[in-house]
């Protein structure tokens, strides 16, 4: 009984100093930053950036990985400070619950080992979180609230028009006041249970994008097997969404998704992280005619910022996608989508923002456009349509 004992002891121990060393180990190596801060940029890029009333991202995963969003941190490329040092207004952190090995752009399987499994049980997360999305997700969410929480009136959590509204007022008096909202990063959290959508929206949740790198109950993925659009779970869910007023993420989703979303509501969609097939053609990007579609709908396409979604070098491609979005539809459709934090390497991390608008600036961009895709396209976005 001794030996036993020692041995469950030397078991636990051994099982606490790994959720110490791995999760931080895997998310250095999984969240690079190939330019690491500081960034400079001119005079006169600085000083259009110190004018940005309101900037925003749409897409961000750092929820996923076990750091503490309130502190500074030496890797990952988005937190609490870092938002605060780029003077962004706004965050939309996305929850990832899972992601098939051998990830890819071109064909995954919905029945490969899931990579979230092994980091969220070795985060020492609760064994209930260990095999179920539904509650990783909830468990994500939770977090967000607790990190907000604990800013003691410096974050909000914006759930709401009025939560929005009030982000705003206040930041004209204190620009240190950030926002934080919450994302799904793949309907396949909901399990297939129309109930868990309640879940997720008393959760917070006002994001949910239909499909990651699968297929799943809803439909088809980009980057699937199957291509196939919105199955009757699928339309039921987008439905549901429209009526809780959750918004629509066509991020990753099949083309026959898109065109049966966009058949079938009138509310307007998000891309929360994409690139355009103009500047990268790849399946993971929107072609042409989606994004008329999505600009005829009243959506927001936002610009991810990795090599696999705009190419290399990432941001004068950045800058490329972003003016294809407008030379084709009009400035106001487009807008920020990172994926920060998204098993993804970029140039630079939030605090880098600068360098967008040395970039747009350098391709001609005025200064009603540059704030416009740095922020104030979401901010009229949510103000027309959150409930």
């Amino acid at each position: 009984m001794k030996n036993l004992i020692i041995v469950l002891g030397a078991i636990v121990m051994f099982y606490f100093a790994a959720t110490l060393i791995i999760p931080p180990y895997i998310e250095s190596q999984r969240n690079p930053v190939k330019s690491p801060p500081p960034y400079t940029v001119s005079i006169e890029a600085q000083a259009m950036y110190h004018r940005l009333d309101f900037i925003s991202d749409l897409h961000c995963d750092a929820l996923l990985w076990g750091r503490n969003l309130t502190e500074r941190g030496s890797r990952g490329q988005v937190d609490f400070p870092r938002m605060r040092e780029a003077n962004v207004a706004l965050e939309m952190f996305t929850i990832v619950s899972k992601s098939p090995a051998g990830q890819n752009m071109k064909i995954n399987t919905e029945d490969a080992f899931n990579n979230i499994t092994p980091l969220t049980i070795a985060k020492g997360e609760y064994p209930a979180n260990w095999f179920s999305l539904i509650n990783r997700t909830l468990s994500q969410s939770e977090k967000l609230a607790d990190f907000i929480q604990e800013e003691e009136g410096k974050a909000i959590f914006v759930r709401n028009k009025a939560d929005f509204q009030r982000l705003i007022e206040a930041r004209k008096a204190d620009k240190s006041i950030i926002g934080g909202m919450l994302g799904i990063e793949g309907a396949h959290a909901l399990e297939g249970k129309i109930e868990n959508l309640d879940r997720a929206f008393e959760a917070g949740v006002r994001m949910i994008g239909l499909t990651h790198f699968f297929d799943n109950e809803l439909g088809g993925s980009a980057h699937g097997q199957s291509q196939a659009g919105l199955t009757a779970f699928g339309k039921e869910v987008v439905n549901k969404m429209n009526e809780k007023g959750i918004f629509i993420d066509l991020a990753h989703c099949s083309p026959a998704i898109v065109d049966d979303v966009l058949a079938m509501t009138d509310k307007p969609v998000i891309v929360s992280h994409t690139g355009v097939r103009g500047v990268l053609d790849s399946p993971r990007n929107l072609s042409d005619l989606h994004i008329q579609k999505i600009a005829e709908n009243g959506g927001i396409i936002g610009i991810a910022f990795f090599d696999e979604a705009v190419g290399v070098p990432e941001l004068p491609n950045i800058i490329a996608s972003i003016k294809h979005v407008r030379d084709l539809v009009g400035i106001e459709y487009v807008a920020l989508g990172s994926d920060y934090d998204g098993a993804v390497a970029v140039p630079f991390d939030i605090t880098g923002f600068p360098l967008l608008v040395e970039g747009m600036m350098n391709q001609g961009f005025n200064e009603t456009e540059i704030q416009a895709v740095m922020g104030e396209n979401i901010k009229r976005f949510f103000l027309q349509n959150l409930n």
